[in-house]
C-alpha cells in the first residue's frame, strides 16, 4: 500500500529555537497514526507545516508520491489535508454552521445573498454523521467547550479530507463524547482516510491507533506498531530516560490547621449549597464528570464569578471576595484549566508573565520597573521549574503547552499564595512534564501550601490527593479519604444525580 503522505528530512526554526531537525513521517490510507513526544518535541509544528500553517525551511513533503509545496492552509485543503487544532479557532459571534463553512457559504440567486437554509442543512448533515445533537443556528459563544470542540471537528470533516490531523482532540470532551469521536475516526479509517492523532493520553491511543511515531527534541526517533509495543518502551523513547513510577507516601493531614472553609456556596444551577474545608499541607482532589461544577466552585471562591450565597473563611476569619484581586489579597491563587485565555499573556515574554501578578515588588520609588530584578527572578524560576525556553525574553506563545503551564505556576509561586487552586494542571501535557508537575505539587504541599486539584483523570486524582471531594450536577455527593478511594467509588459518587438520590429516599 502506497502512503498518502511522506515527510522527509523536514526542518523548521523559529527565533532561538530549532523546532524540527530533519524530521520524518509517513501516513497510509485508512490508518490512524499516532504522533507522540514530550511538549516541545515538535509534533504540532510538524503537522502545522503539513497543514500549511508554517512554511518549512528544509526537506520535502510528498502527497500521493508527488512533491508538493504546502504554502498555506488553503493549499493544504486543496490537497485534501484538514487539521483540528489543539486550541479552538472559532468565532463566538457566528453560528455553528457559519463557523464550519465560513468563506464557502452557499449563496442564493445571482450569488448576492447567503443561503442560510442551505448553509444550516449542510451543517446538519455533518452533525447527523457525528450524532451530535446541536442546532446549526446556535451561536458558538453559547456552546460548551466540548460542543465547540465538536464544531471544530465538523469543520475539518466538511472539507472531505483524505488526511485528517487531530491535535489533542479530546482535551475538552467527556467519555461519551470521546466514544462518539472514536466512532467517527473508525468510520473515516474504514473509508480510507488517513488520520494523524496527536495525544498524550496513552489509553486513548491503545484504543484507536494502528501505528505510533515518536519524536524527541524536534527529531524522529522511531515508528512502531501500537498494539504490540509496551507503553514503557514508548515512554522511554519519548523522554530519553526511564520515568520513575514511584508514588510518594500520602501523609496524614487530618490534624493540620484548616486554612480555607467554604459553606453554603450557591450560584444559579451550577453550584448548589457546596461546602468543604482545606487544610495546610493538603492536596484536596475535586473529582467529577464534565459539567459537575468543579471549575465553577473554584472560580466562585477566587472571585471570578459572582455568587448568590455562601461564606468563605481564610485562616478562620470570614472574608468577602468579590474579585480575583480580593482573592489574591487573601493569599488565594487560581491556575485556570484554560491557561492561554486566563493564565497567560501569550503575546508577552516569559519574564513579564512570571512577574505579572507581583509587579509592585519590582518598582523603584513606586514608579520605575527594576528590569534587572525582573530578569533575575524569571531566570531563577526557569531554572527551578526546568522551563525549556531559549531566554526569558522569549514570547510565551512560542513555547510548548507544558512549559506555558510551568510559567503559570511560577507566577503564583512568586506571589507566594498559601492556597492554590489547580484546575486540570496536566491537561495537554506529556508524561514527562506530568511527572515534574506531580513532584512540584507534592513539594508545595510539603512546604505547607494548601492545594485544591481539579482533575478529570481518575488515576491522577487517586495518585495525588490526600482527600477527594466528588461532585455531580453542582452538588458535593461525597468525600473519600485517600486510603479508601477507588475509581469505582469515585464514579459511583460522580453519577449520583439529585433525581436518583431523591427517588432512592422516596423508596
Amino acid at each position: 500500500m502506497n502512503p498518502i503522505v511522506v515527510i522527509r528530512n523536514l526542518s523548521k526554526s523559529f527565533p532561538g529555537v530549532r523546532a524540527l531537525d530533519r524530521a520524518q513521517f509517513e501516513l497510509l490510507p485508512g490508518e490512524v497514526h499516532a504522533l507522540m513526544g514530550e511538549n516541545g518535541a515538535g509534533k504540532s509544528t510538524l503537522m502545522k507545516v503539513l497543514a500549511g500553517v508554517y512554511r518549512k525551511d528544509e526537506g520535502e513533503i510528498l502527497v500521493d508520491g508527488q512533491a508538493v509545496d504546502v504554502e498555506s492552509p488553503r493549499a493544504a485543503q486543496a490537497l485534501g489535508i484538514g487539521i483540528v487544532h489543539q486550541e479552538l479557532n472559532l468565532m463566538n459571534h457566528l453560528s455553528a454552521a457559519q463557523n464550519i463553512f465560513i468563506g464557502r457559504e452557499p449563496r442564493g440567486r445571482f450569488g448576492m445573498f447567503l443561503d442560510e437554509p442551505a448553509l444550516n442543512a449542510k451543517a446538519e448533515t455533518i452533525f447527523q454523521r457525528l450524532r451530535l445533537q446541536l442546532d446549526p443556528r446556535t451561536l458558538v459563544g453559547d456552546l460548551t467547550v466540548a460542543k465547540q470542540q465538536m464544531v471544530e471537528i465538523a469543520k475539518a470533516l466538511s472539507f472531505d479530507s483524505r488526511v485528517l490531523i487531530m491535535d489533542e482532540p479530546t482535551a475538552a470532551l467527556n467519555n461519551a463524547e470521546i466514544e462518539e469521536l472514536f466512532r467517527v475516526v473508525r468510520q473515516l479509517r474504514g473509508e480510507g482516510v488517513g488520520v494523524v492523532y496527536i495525544s498524550h493520553k496513552m489509553d486513548e491511543l491503545r484504543q484507536i491507533a494502528d501505528r505510533v511515531t515518536i519524536m524527541r527534541d524536534g527529531q524522529y526517533i522511531a515508528t512502531v506498531p501500537m498494539a504490540t509495543t509496551p507503553m514503557a518502551s514508548i515512554i522511554s523513547m519519548m523522554v530519553g530516560r526511564e520515568l520513575s513510577q514511584e508514588v510518594p507516601d500520602i501523609p496524614d493531614t487530618s490534624g493540620n490547621p484548616i486554612v480555607l472553609t467554604v459553606r453554603g456556596l450557591k450560584r444559579g444551577v451550577a453550584i448548589k449549597d457546596v461546602a468543604f474545608t482545606l487544610r495546610k499541607g493538603e492536596i484536596l482532589g475535586f473529582a467529577g464528570l464534565m459539567g459537575a461544577g468543579r471549575t465553577e466552585v473554584a472560580r466562585a471562591v477566587f472571585g471570578a464569578d459572582a455568587i448568590d450565597a455562601g461564606e468563605i473563611e481564610v485562616h478562620g476569619k470570614r472574608v468577602t471576595i468579590r474579585s480575583p484581586q480580593d482573592a489574591v489579597g487573601h493569599g488565594i491563587g487560581y491556575l485556570s484549566e484554560d491557561r492561554k485565555h486566563f493564565g497567560l499573556a501569550t503575546g508577552l515574554d516569559v519574564e513579564t508573565n512570571v512577574v505579572l501578578s507581583s509587579l509592585q515588588r519590582f518598582t523603584n520609588a513606586g514608579m520605575f520597573l527594576d528590569q534587572a530584578a525582573i530578569e533575575k527572578t524569571a531566570k531563577d524560576y526557569v531554572r527551578q521549574l526546568s522551563i525549556k525556553t531559549p531566554s526569558v525574553q522569549q514570547l510565551v506563545r512560542l513555547l510548548s503547552g507544558g512549559n506555558q503551564q510551568k510559567i503559570v505556576i511560577a507566577k503564583w509561586l512568586l506571589r507566594d499564595c498559601d492556597i492554590l487552586f489547580f484546575d486540570e494542571p496536566t491537561r495537554g501535557i506529556d508524561v514527562g512534564a506530568k511527572s515534574e508537575i506531580y513532584k512540584l505539587l507534592h513539594a508545595l504541599a510539603a512546604q505547607g501550601k494548601a492545594i485544591v486539584m481539579i482533575s478529570s483523570e481518575l488515576p491522577e486524582v487517586l495518585r495525588m490527593s490526600h482527600r477527594i471531594l466528588v461532585m455531580c450536577e453542582g452538588r458535593v455527593t461525597g468525600e473519600l479519604k485517600a486510603s479508601e478511594a477507588t475509581q469505582e467509588k469515585i464514579m459511583h459518587l460522580a453519577t449520583l444525580r439529585e433525581s436518583a438520590t431523591l427517588a432512592a429516599l422516596a423508596a
